[in-house]
């Protein structure tokens, strides 16, 4: 078969450019055979942000629970405080009027609801079944009366079915071969007067409570300023307050000083439940005074 001078002319071109594309430099190869990225730009995508872990609950027992006066040469070093019976305090007791007796340092509160479309005689047998729950928490060794015999501080903690932790303080001495109590009280719950820590120190017994002038103020209540809310969990503030035993009691002896846990090397403020006082006082005067 004869092959026209086009033919040939066009096979000869083929031929060229079959060479040419064999010898091609491998960097001007196809970017994607190559490994490369391709020439047009990706958008970038946004990294999810990173959650911030929300800071713990701060431990309100630690200094109650620490290695400060756990031993004694007493013999309440070697009392049974888990196995005991308690005097509850006034507004804290059980309907029938009972104590409370620790088994193995506990014993489980008693709740039981009533409603409104009750017979009344079903409440009052309701009611009169509730029993306040309790357990123990820690004893600490103090010589609190300077008569060179410590004595054992007792802390129990009242059971709530919640997170709440009032706590009840039992001091005892050791007399007549037994403990005997002289000195107890009621603290508040966590940021509301709960109880940090009690000690003594330089001849006084300080006793420590969460909150702004929290002192001990009888046996079932704290003093308090009015007003003074913070986060139950995490208080900001605590009061450090002095007493000394006069007669059968213990009673204030000195400034109560309130410190702020966040800024602790700032002094601290003394008896600022007066000073609030004194201000609500003056607003009231001069207000009867406007009028």
């Amino acid at each position: 078969m004869k092959i026209s001078p086009k033919e040939i002319a066009a096979l000869l071109a083929i031929a060229v450019l079959l060479s040419a594309a064999s010898c091609r430099p491998a960097d001007q190869g196809d970017s994607t055979a190559s490994g490369t990225e391709p020439s047009t730009p990706v958008a970038a995508v946004d990294k999810a942000p990173t959650a911030t872990p929300t800071p713990p609950f701060p431990n309100l027992q630690a200094e109650l629970l620490d290695a400060r006066f756990k031993t004694s040469t007493s013999p309440l070093a070697n009392f049974d405080f888990k196995n005991y019976e308690y005097p509850l305090p006034r507004g804290w007791q059980n309907p029938d009027g009972s104590d409370l007796t620790l088994i193995n340092g506990r014993v489980q509160p008693v709740s039981v609801d009533t409603d409104l479309g009750m017979d009344p005689d079903e409440i009052a047998d309701r009611r009169s079944r509730r029993r306040i729950g309790m357990s123990y928490v820690t004893t600490r060794f103090v010589d609190l009366t300077a008569d060179g015999q410590d004595e054992a501080v007792v802390i129990l903690k009242v059971e709530t079915t919640g997170a709440a932790i009032p706590q009840l303080v039992y001091v005892y001495e050791w007399r007549d071969n037994q403990p005997e109590l002289i000195w107890n009280f009621r603290t508040g719950d966590r940021a509301d007067g709960g109880l940090k820590d009690i000690r003594i120190e330089n001849g006084h017994v300080i006793v420590e409570l969460y909150g702004q002038d929290r002192f001990v103020l009888g046996e079932t209540e704290t003093g308090k300023i009015t007003g003074d809310e913070e986060q139950l969990c995490c208080p900001i503030y605590f009061t450090r307050s002095f007493y000394k035993q006069a007669g059968p009691a213990f009673v204030l002896d000195g400034k109560r000083l309130t410190f702020s846990l966040e800024e602790p090397q700032t002094a601290p403020l003394e008896n600022l439940g007066d000073i609030v006082n004194a201000k609500e006082r003056s607003k009231r005067t001069q207000v009867a005074t406007d009028r």
